[in-house]
């Protein structure tokens, strides 16, 4: 018998707790979105309406063309300081182009596959990507608690409390919306003077119009705006895929890279093309919402529709959030956010010291310069460098005469690349050692040109006092490599 229409269409619909879990969810974050897109408006220098409409945009769009379900995308700090000099020595239109560019450039990395490479990140990096993170959350939020009225401390404190007192009690209403929506009651029925969301800047008041950006098509547009393109591209693409890794990691499930690196290219071409500044993924919204229980893609885009109503149906409303309470969840996000377990005294012991070497340097980095980007490159060329310097020292080269003392045979144990073949070429005792030597590296693997190249340093430096050398031993790929480059790479000097 075939199922009704009706009956398909409930089966393709979440059940009623998991659909309020998504909505409840995506209406905390539009909250939390708010003063966030105001701030790096202001960053980037452009109207407060610049960056919220970025943020409904990109979270609606992410929200279908994303590859990983439940992660915020919106405006971001990352993308505003990159794109801020356009704005300010060319302007408004010049940035448009420049997101729309930078999405495009997204899409064709996301195309190529690009996103791969984010298997070359060492866990000691993404540990220090989630703890600066978590800093610079926390940091943000002290602007909103520092020079204020003293009320404003009686506040967060009340909204701390409830975040997290009220969970062991009931998770049927997610706690940050509880803390906003009692404390900003309580605010206008007591008419307490604190700051506001209406203090960080005037909201919209109209819906974004689709519009191509007012800018000369010529090569000299492009020079100008190509540099800050693609710097915008390459930010928030790692910062999008390093926070869809964390989620993976938080949710246990699986998300397409690949498809969330084109996906947040189309999102910013649309965004551009509506009057917004650009965005990428957002750690802390996306852990608000993570935490709140959400796993689909409607909470992502209901985050975006309910952001939208908010600013422009119901603005008056939203201007009276005092800021403080917003201030308190984004704390509360940095808390959970940080991975204590990393910096326990016991964890540290046990942890190699290059390891924790990695992580502390992706953390200062970033901290420093406030640019998630920089600190993963940094810390994944720092565990590149410690990673090749312990790896050369377990290189060993053993000697054997053999009884009737006319064969050396030399046995090579440890991978063999640059940074531990240079040595190879000092292991051996070329003029005591006998006509014939033989070098074992059945336990060791030819890895790359510099290798070949000492072993061709070694084959001459034999060969200069009439001794034969044989190579035994080579697993497929070193023959391979061996044969192909051997006697072929000029010496170096």
């Amino acid at each position: 018998m075939r199922p009704r229409p009706l009956t398909r269409l409930r089966a393709g619909l979440p059940s009623p707790t998991v659909l309020r879990t998504e909505v409840l969810a995506g209406l905390v974050v539009a909250l939390a979105l708010i003063p966030e897109a105001i701030s790096f408006s202001i960053i980037a220098g452009v109207d407060p309406r610049v960056g919220l409409f970025a943020s409904f945009t990109m979270a609606v769009s992410i929200a279908v063309l994303g590859g990983r379900p439940a992660m915020i995308s919106a405006a971001t700090g990352a993308v505003a300081l990159v794109i801020a000099p356009v704005v300010r020595e060319h302007g408004l239109q010049y940035l448009l182009a420049t997101v729309v560019l930078g999405g495009l450039i997204q899409v064709v990395l996301g195309l190529l596959r690009v996103p791969r490479l984010m298997r070359f990140v060492p866990r000691s990096v993404m540990v220090g990507f989630v703890n600066a993170l978590a800093i610079l959350i926390f940091w943000a939020q002290v602007p909103h608690l520092v020079g204020v009225p003293w009320l404003v401390y009686p506040m967060v404190a009340a909204a701390l409390a409830i975040m997290v007192f009220l969970p062991r009690l009931t998770t049927a209403v997610p706690a940050p919306l509880v803390a906003i929506v009692v404390l900003t009651a309580l605010t206008v029925v007591a008419h307490l003077a604190v700051p506001n969301v209406g203090d960080e800047g005037a909201l919209p008041d109209s819906l974004p119009v689709l519009a191509l950006p007012d800018v000369p098509l010529t090569l000299e547009t492009l020079r100008i705006i190509a540099p800050y393109a693609v710097g915008m591209a390459l930010v928030g693409l790692m910062e999008s895929l390093m926070t869809a890794t964390l989620v993976d990691e938080v949710t246990d499930t699986r998300s397409s890279k690949t498809r969330e690196a084109w996906g947040q290219g189309a999102a910013n071409v649309i965004t551009g093309f509506f009057g917004g500044m650009g965005g990428c993924a957002m750690i802390g919204q996306t852990m608000i919402n993570v935490r709140s229980g959400a796993r689909t893609r409607l909470s992502t885009f209901l985050a975006g529709v309910f952001l939208l109503v908010l600013v422009v149906g119901l603005g008056d409303v939203v201007a009276v959030i005092p800021m403080g309470v917003l201030a308190a969840v984004m704390v509360m996000v940095a808390v959970g956010t940080f991975d204590w377990h990393s910096v326990r005294p016991g964890t540290l012991r046990r942890m190699p010291r290059s390891e924790t070497a990695v992580m502390v340097t992706t953390v200062v980095v970033v901290v420093v310069t406030h640019n998630l980007a920089i600190g993963v490159v940094v810390g994944v060329v720092v565990a590149a460098l410690l990673f090749a310097r312990r790896v050369a020292h377990l290189v060993e080269v053993d000697g054997e005469l053999s009884g009737d003392g006319a064969v050396k045979t030399y046995r090579v144990h440890g991978a063999l690349f640059f940074a531990s073949s240079n040595d190879l070429v000092g292991q051996f005792d070329y003029p005591g050692d006998p006509s014939r030597v033989v070098v074992d590296l059945s336990d060791s693997h030819v890895w790359d040109a510099s290798t070949v190249a000492a072993l061709d340093a070694v084959t001459t430096k034999y060969a200069a006092r009439g001794t034969s050398v044989e190579f035994v031993g080579l697993n497929d790929a070193s023959a391979q490599m061996h044969e192909r480059l051997a006697g072929h790479l000029a010496p170096s000097h």
